[in-house]
């Protein structure tokens, strides 16, 4: 009984240290689909998420899943702990159960995993006494990790999010395709997208290897109810169609490099998730609105270069994307904005704790809306 307590405590330590160095130390993606943290993140989103379909308000929801993430983080090294803790009273247990029970061999290996050595529980053997250094090293080196792994992750959660606000004001709350062009036509000129696409193919690839690197971010809700990264990659997508697809003024190289590596970026993160593409269902961009949309394109002085083949060319690019888009959303329990701007929707900078808006802004000061509104 000993001989195999020791065998199946050495399996679980490998499992546990191999599992942290993929998540913690390995920057790539990992294929394999039985692992732990795998198992742990099915299963505790499993259980977040039917809880949170049971919430009805958008709002309360969206409080509800933004602590999943980071709590799901604290979960996971709490399993890791507790795990090492296990293997390491089980393979204390398999060479000194002559002088210790299990529940003393339990305790040993607690407090020399946390470095707290009381010492009032002694390993009696050789062998004992090597398991007991072997786990203050590992805790040691456990605690470290963690402690680098954390502002690591905060990093690149900050990164994410810097872009996702700027976006804010050049496409709404949340953000929309039509909105962008409007916004764009109405001030620095639709050629001034250009640079904006060049930011977001760097952010895209930023997004693609540090959510690669570190998946539990993809669960990391964003600083506002009506934003998310998944709406505004979404968004960009959105933007780069509509500009490959053919528009008079606008050259599509860039939005083709930026289309690229969004899509690239969306494709891989729902393999990361286990998301497989679905049908994109509702339909983003029915018909009434795509007659729109190409009003507001007109409207800022850029229309279809090709008018035939506009609409054809826009719905190929969007089967190239939105299956994964809505499977993102899917799982993450994501709303995707449409592309037009919800009519009563207000900026996020436009509003405040105190007060939802107050008048005083001249109509030329900022995008030439009716509706400006500052708090």
């Amino acid at each position: 009984m000993t001989v195999v307590a020791g065998i199946v405590g050495l399996l679980l330590l490998g499992i546990v240290l191999w599992d942290g160095f993929e998540v913690i130390i390995l920057p790539r993606r990992v294929t394999r689909r039985i692992r732990l943290t795998g198992l742990f993140y099915r299963s505790t989103w499993f259980l977040c998420s039917q809880l949170a379909r049971r919430v009805a308000s958008g709002k309360r929801r969206e409080r509800y899943l933004s602590f999943y993430g980071p709590l799901s983080l604290v979960l996971l090294i709490v399993v890791w702990a507790m795990g090492l803790i296990l293997a390491f009273a089980m393979m204390q247990w398999s060479v000194g159960w002559r002088h210790m029970g299990f529940g003393d061999c339990l305790y040993l290996s607690g407090t020399t995993f946390i470095t707290l050595g009381l010492g009032d529980v002694l390993p009696r053997t050789a062998a004992a006494r090597f398991v007991v250094v072997l786990e203050s090293g590992t805790g040691f080196g456990f605690l470290a990790l963690v402690i680098s792994y954390l502002p690591v992750l905060y990093q690149a959660f900050s990164r994410r999010e810097t872009n996702i606000l700027l976006l804010d004001a050049r496409a709404g709350s949340p953000p929309a395709a039509a909105e962008l062009f409007r916004r764009y036509a109405a001030g620095h000129g639709l050629p001034a997208l250009d640079q904006l696409l060049r930011e977001w193919e760097i952010w895209s690839a930023d997004l693609l290897e540090s959510h690669i690197s570190f998946p539990v971010l993809a669960y990391f809700r964003s600083q506002h109810d009506n934003q998310s990264w998944l709406g505004a990659l979404t968004a960009i997508l959105d933007v780069c169609a509509v500009v490959i697809a053919g528009i008079d003024g606008l050259p599509p190289w860039q939005a083709r490099l930026t289309f690229a590596m969004a899509r690239h970026t969306v494709v891989d993160l729902a393999q990361i998730v286990n998301a497989p593409p679905r049908a994109p269902e509702p339909d983003r961009l029915p018909a009434d609105n795509a007659a729109h949309f190409k009003e507001i394109l007109a409207a800022a002085g850029t229309a279809p270069s090709n008018p035939a083949e506009f609409d054809s060319k826009l719905a190929q690019l969007r089967r190239m994307y939105e299956p994964y888009v809505f499977a993102l959303a899917g799982h993450l329990m994501v709303n995707l904005t449409t592309w037009m701007r919800v009519s009563d929707t207000i900026d996020n900078w436009r509003t405040s704790a105190w007060e939802r808006s107050s008048t005083g802004l001249p109509k030329s000061l900022f995008d030439g809306d009716d509706d400006v509104h500052m708090a």
